[in-house]
């Protein structure tokens, strides 16, 4: 849930929570406390205004710093809806209706639906794109962007990632995400869900 706070648009309203998340992560193993707390510090350095600007220049303008899983399997081609439906599915499997504005893949939505549900399907969700989150770390790195300490903690509480995993990693870092329909797995791992009863809604 710390993830999820931190890594949504930093307006007035989340930023006011990051006291909060501060004191909360503090109960962490040291490598988590290190990494929210290296992003924290670096926000505290800069302006409610200076962060915004820094949040909608990094995610919104660089492509491989995109928030949204599904990107890193699909890229912009006409099946990436295909795979936007199977997040859908997932979460309503797991009893789980989204209502926001967001698109179902956005990871902190994710992360959001990782800390709430107790059903398996929230680490699948993850698990499955676990390549597109180590480009997403990846590239934040290369920017020099504090967001990369954020990333870098959701990997950390993640298995560690196996050898097909770090080889679409690494293509996915010298390539980018695709850009045609030939060859796309653009569903990545993540397999179908039949919806249960919906029992919670993001709002």
């Amino acid at each position: 849930m710390a993830a999820s706070i931190l890594l949504d648009y930093p307006s007035p309203e989340r930023r006011a929570r990051f006291e909060l998340v501060r004191a909360s992560v503090a109960v962490l193993p040291d490598p988590l406390q290190y990494a929210f707390g290296a992003f924290l510090d670096s926000a505290d350095a800069m302006t409610g205004q200076e962060l915004e600007a820094h949040f909608t220049a990094t995610f919104d303008l660089k492509r491989k710093c995109c928030p949204y899983l599904s990107y890193y399997a699909a890229g912009d081609t006409r099946r990436r809806g295909m795979a936007l439906v199977r997040f859908v599915e997932a979460y309503r499997a797991a009893g789980w209706e989204v209502a926001a504005d967001e698109l179902p893949d956005y990871l902190p939505m994710v992360l959001e639906f990782s800390a709430l549900s107790d059903s398996p399907i929230a680490r699948e969700l993850l698990a499955a794109h676990r390549d597109g989150i180590e480009v997403l770390r990846s590239a934040l790195e290369t920017v020099h962007s504090p967001y990369a300490h954020l990333v870098e903690a959701v990997s950390l509480s993640l298995p560690a990632i196996d050898e097909a995993t770090r080889r679409r990693y690494l293509d996915l870092v010298n390539e980018g995400p695709p850009t045609e329909l030939v060859g796309v797995s653009f569903l990545g791992n993540l397999k179908p869900f039949t919806a249960s009863p919906t029992k919670d809604v993001f709002v």
